[in-house]
Formats: structure tokens, C-alpha cells, sequence
């Protein structure tokens, strides 16, 4: 069972400290010399994520748990290979598998008849078929199917919460064969835990998808699942803003029945997910147009939240405005794909001075993201961009010169705000 575990990242890291702990010697592969020191010495490379630092130094001081930059030389030594390296994909959903296919080169290079070979980064349909097969066989001399076991596995965890999650779901696993995913199926009910899932139609656990490319459509699927969902709730938040609707009641009596799962509407959707994986099922698939309207739906929020600050305060021009929240999500120190950048972008074009201030965040941080940090300028207005737990407390005594406030998470307490004209999306 030993196993190596490639890209130590944000859900690479958790997986290798999970499959540690159920008694797993793993092998940590990564081509960051400090991401490598870190784990060798037991200590966090980044913060936020659960229970991390503990598991790690746990398993790193056992023994089980080591890591390198020698990525050929770790799969020559294992049974089992996990890719979690990142695909980025433009704006035009283009997918850029350049470190991905870095990485499978490397693997090939070391792989041995026997091992089985598992991705779990999403990817687009016929991925794991059709582009990791043939790289693992010329690289290797070996052959998948016959040499070598070849699965997909999709992540199905968020930042911040990874091993609550991957006991939480279950785990869908597909091969290019049967004897493939067979052998993905052993392995990972031998190094996850499971909760109890009445709701479930089947046992939770590890479900055979019966194909890699059924598994790579699952979480393409259950991604713009949502992607579309919010695109949908949004729609109905701006016709509710025409007619004086308050959007949130309608969504609360819409669920209230079981066939109704009316999403959050909300000022954008950032992510390294939601807005990322429609564009790679929009690679597969050009002419779902109710994906490609959803993601068009969605990209336009940040544009409409500053037109609903336009409304309320008049024209924008010198207006000081101060962005709450960097981060695409609360509570998480991450802005892939957050919606502060159209935002302060749109603002700026708009005329206004536009500062940025989020509670996870130093100055330097955000000058670094080149962001205008907001360092006790007096502003006039505030735009929530993201949903920080801390912003439940704000009050007008907190920003004295704000009359306006565009809550496009809906975080802040109304009645903390009386006096001062606060605007969210859908009523």
C-alpha cells in the first residue's frame, strides 16, 4: 500500500495525511522545495485547512509521512500514485494541462508494472483515456490496462474542511477497465472513513462509476450543477429588485417544497470550482447553452452590484468606496476567481477611489494581489464582497461617513445599520 501522492497543495496535503493516518506509508511529491521542507519537518506550509497540522505532525513523526522533489523516484517506490496537480483553464475555457502533463511525465518515468495510477484533479470528459494513457505508456514502455491499473477519482472536498468531507461524500472512482477500477475501489476503502448517510440511495462509501469517463463527468457535473443554480437564483434576485420582491422569501417557500433547491443568489462566484469547471464542460460540450447563459449570468454580478451602488448613491465619481472582503469565500484566505477584482475594476472605471480591506488579509497581502489596501482612509461607501463572519458585527459607529452600504452577501445585521441606506441583491 505504499503510496505517493503528488502536488502537496491545498487537497493534496490533506489526502496524504489522510491515507497516513490509516497506516499508509505515503510519500509526498512536490516540485516546491519549501512545501517539501515543511512537511518534512511536521509543520503547516499553509494555514486554514482543519486539523491539518496535527494529523501531519502525527503522521510525519511515525514515520509515514515524508516528502520530495523527486517525483520518478517516489512512484518507482510505490504501489499506488495520486495526481492531485492543478489544470488552470482561461477565461474561454481553455484548458492548460502543462503542469499537469509535467507531472505525468515524471510519474512515467518511474512507474513499474503493477502500480496503479489514480487522477483526482477534475478534468475534462475522456481525459484519463485519451491524453494520461498514452503519456504513461510512451514514457514508460508499459501498457495501461495490461502493465498498469489507470483511474479516475474526482476531489469532492472544499478548503478548510477536507477530512470532514471525505468522510462526508462518497467516493466515486471509474478506471479505464474493470480491474482498474477494482483496484481503486480497495484502495481507498482501505484509507477513507465513512459517515453514515441515511440520505443516501445507496451506502456511503466508494461507488464504482463503472467508467473514468462517467467519474470525470460526475464532478463536471455536480460543479455547473451549481454554477447553474446560482445563475438561476441570481436571474430571479434582479427581476425581484424590479418589482419590490423580496427574493429571499420566494427561495425560502420554493424549498420549503422537496423538489425545489433554489441556490443563494449573491454579488459573484469565485472559487477554484464553481466557476471553473462549466467552462472545461463547456470545452466538452459547445453547445450547452444553458451552462455557457448560467456562467454569462454569473461573471455580470460584480457589474450589477456596482450598478445597485450607482442607484443608491448617485454618481460615483470620487466617491470613496471601501470593498469588504478580498477573499472569494469566507472564512477561507484564497481569491482564486473572486469576485473583488471585477468589482474594484468596475468601481475604478466607474470613477470612484476604491479601497479593499478583508480580515485575513495584510496590506502588503493585497498590494501583492494588486489591490488597493484600505488603511483607515475615510470612505463613503462599502460594497461586501465576501462573506466573513466578522462583518456580522459592523456597524455604522465602524465607517461614520458611509451612507451607503451594498451588501452583496446578505452577512451584515439590518438592524445594526439603521440610519444608513442598505442595499442587497434581490430585495
Amino acid at each position: 500500500m505504499k503510496t505517493t501522492v503528488v502536488a502537496l497543495g491545498k487537497i493534496g496535503l490533506p489526502l496524504a495525511v489522510q491515507f497516513a493516518s490509516k497506516g499508509v506509508e505515503v510519500i509526498g511529491a512536490d516540485v516546491d522545495q519549501r512545501v517539501v521542507d515543511h512537511v518534512n519537518a511536521g509543520t503547516e506550509p499553509f494555514p486554514g485547512e482543519d486539523q491539518l497540522g496535527e494529523k501531519m505532525s502525527v503522521a510525519v513523526a511515525a514515520g509515514l509521512l515524508r516528502a520530495t522533489t523527486d517525483t520518478a523516484t517516489a512512484v518507482a517506490d510505490s504501489e499506488f500514485v495520486v495526481v492531485v496537480v492543478p489544470l488552470f483553464v482561461d477565461l474561454e475555457g481553455v484548458p492548460d494541462f502543462g503542469w499537469m502533463d509535467s507531472a505525468t511525465q515524471d510519474i512515467a518515468r518511474g512507474l513499474k508494472p503493477g502500480t496503479t495510477v489514480i487522477y483526482e484533479t477534475t478534468l475534462p470528459v475522456g481525459t484519463t483515456r485519451t491524453r494520461w494513457a498514452p503519456m504513461l505508456e510512451e514514457g514508460s514502455g508499459l501498457k495501461a490496462g495490461q502493465d498498469f491499473h489507470l483511474v479516475f477519482s474526482p476531489e469532492r472536498v472544499l478548503t478548510g474542511r477536507v477530512f470532514a468531507d471525505l468522510r462526508r461524500y462518497p467516493k466515486l472512482v471509474g478506471g479505464i477497465d474493470e480491474a482498474s477500477t477494482q483496484r481503486a475501489v480497495e484502495f481507498y476503502e482501505a484509507v477513507l472513513d465513512f459517515d453514515d448517510r441515511p440520505d443516501l440511495a445507496r451506502p456511503n462509501g466508494v461507488w464504482d462509476m463503472g467508467s473514468a469517463e462517467a467519474a470525470e463527468l460526475s464532478k463536471l457535473a455536480e460543479t455547473t450543477y451549481r454554477d447553474v443554480n446560482i445563475g438561476l437564483a441570481n436571474q430571479f434576485a434582479r427581476f425581484s429588485d424590479q418589482h419590490d420582491i423580496d427574493v429571499m422569501a420566494v427561495i425560502e417557500a420554493c424549498n420549503s417544497q422537496p423538489y425545489s433547491h433554489i441556490h443563494l443568489p449573491g454579488i459573484a462566484v469565485g472559487g477554484h470550482c464553481i466557476p471553473v469547471y462549466p467552462r472545461l464542460y463547456l470545452w466538452n460540450d459547445p453547445d450547452a447553452t444553458v451552462v455557457r447563459a448560467a456562467r454569462e449570468a454569473n461573471a455580470a454580478m460584480p457589474q450589477y452590484a456596482v450598478d445597485l451602488l450607482a442607484a443608491a448613491a448617485g454618481d460615483l465619481s470620487g466617491r470613496a468606496v471601501l470593498v469588504l472582503g478580498a477573499a472569494y469565500r469566507g472564512g477561507v484566505k484564497e481569491t482564486a476567481f473572486s469576485g473583488v477584482f471585477d468589482t474594484v475594476k468596475i468601481l475604478q472605471e466607474r470613477g470612484a477611489t476604491v479601497y479593499v480591506s478583508d480580515p485575513m488579509y495584510t496590506a502588503d497581502e493585497l498590494t501583492a494581489l494588486k489591490l488597493p489596501p484600505h488603511q483607515g482612509e475615510a470612505v463613503t461607501a462599502l460594497v461586501v464582497q465576501a462573506d466573513h463572519a466578522e462583518y456580522r458585527d459592523l456597524t455604522p459607529a465602524d465607517f461614520p461617513d458611509v451612507d451607503v452600504v451594498v451588501d452583496g452577501r446578505r452577512v451584515t445585521d439590518p438592524d445594526r445599520w439603521d440610519g444608513v441606506r442598505r442595499v442587497v441583491i434581490g430585495g
